[in-house]
């Protein structure tokens, strides 16, 4: 039978819970309602007069060629880091999965990504690859190919698509193995003494079962790429070269800290968080019939 925490002062509960209360209301209710209400403003830049423009901030963004082409951005690196996250966390788990012998620690090294900042992720990345002193840009410089993303756009998208999947694949695959070990071992035995192979074991029985987990990364993952990578674009290309790297959430940054337009800025972050909240509302919407919690 189920049983029920039950408080005896009646204050209590709230009072655990406002901490957290408090603190969403300081660094996403009460920013949120600013950028909105500045979107509507044309602000000059120390913030000292007004004016009332309507949707003009809106409309002269979304004819700029500038924030069509960062929206593209946005959209490959976001697809791309939210697949390669995916498939590095689960590969991560199901070979930590079969570990018996020192398990603990093969787990413990994989996770140490995942606390480090993403600025200081950024940082690692771009000395490995600087084009004059990286380690990896000489390797690749034997081999005959010279590595430069700071003028090539392909290669700066690249780098940063590794840095931020990196930095994320230790969450995904906490989460993974969580679900892997949550599995019935008899399901899987059971399908091996029937013949089916490690493949089809996988596919057919063990990847179905992920299907919560999965969805449930798929969703943070997106959001992780669309707004919490900021970080790393800043340190590594500064949205560079030429716009190749420039998502979203940097040009916000760009836009209202480097250009001073905060009206366009407090626009764009509008809009950005509508499409975050429109991607996510799609896949509880259509994706997660396909997910099976039981």
């Amino acid at each position: 039978m189920e049983r029920r925490v039950i408080f005896k002062n009646r204050f209590l509960p709230y009072l655990l819970v406002a901490p957290e209360i408090l603190v969403t209301l300081v660094f996403f209710l009460w920013p949120a309602t600013q950028a909105i209400w500045y979107s509507f403003f044309r602000l000059d830049a120390f913030g000292t007069s007004q004016k009332f423009v309507w949707l003009e901030n809106f409309i002269n963004i979304l004819k700029g060629e500038a924030y069509l082409k960062s929206l593209g951005v946005t959209a490959v690196f976001s697809f791309s880091v939210t697949v390669l996250t995916l498939m590095v966390g689960l590969f991560l788990a199901v070979q930590a999965d079969r570990v018996i012998r020192g398990s603990m620690a093969y787990k413990t090294f994989l996770i140490w990504p995942y606390a480090i900042a993403p600025a200081v992720a950024g940082v690692l990345w771009m000395f490995l690859f600087n084009p004059t002193a990286g380690v990896v840009s000489f390797l690749l410089r034997k081999l005959g190919y010279d590595w430069n993303h700071l003028l090539n756009g392909t290669e700066a998208m690249i780098l940063v698509v590794m840095a931020a999947a990196w930095k994320r694949s230790s969450y995904n695959f906490l989460f993974f193995l969580a679900g892997l070990q949550s599995i019935p071992k008899s399901l899987v035995e059971a399908s091996a003494v029937d013949g089916a192979g490690p493949f089809r074991r996988f596919w057919d029985i063990v990847f179905p079962l992920l299907s919560p987990v999965t969805f449930f990364l798929v969703v943070v993952n997106m959001v992780y790429a669309f707004v919490d990578t900021f970080g790393i674009i800043h340190t590594v290309t500064k949205g560079g070269p030429a716009g190749a790297t420039s998502i979203l959430v940097y040009k916000v940054y760009h836009d209202g800290f480097i250009s001073l337009d905060l009206g366009g800025s407090s626009a764009q972050s509008v809009i950005l968080m509508l499409i975050i909240i429109f991607l996510t509302f799609i896949q509880f919407r259509y994706v997660e019939r396909k997910v099976h919690y039981q």
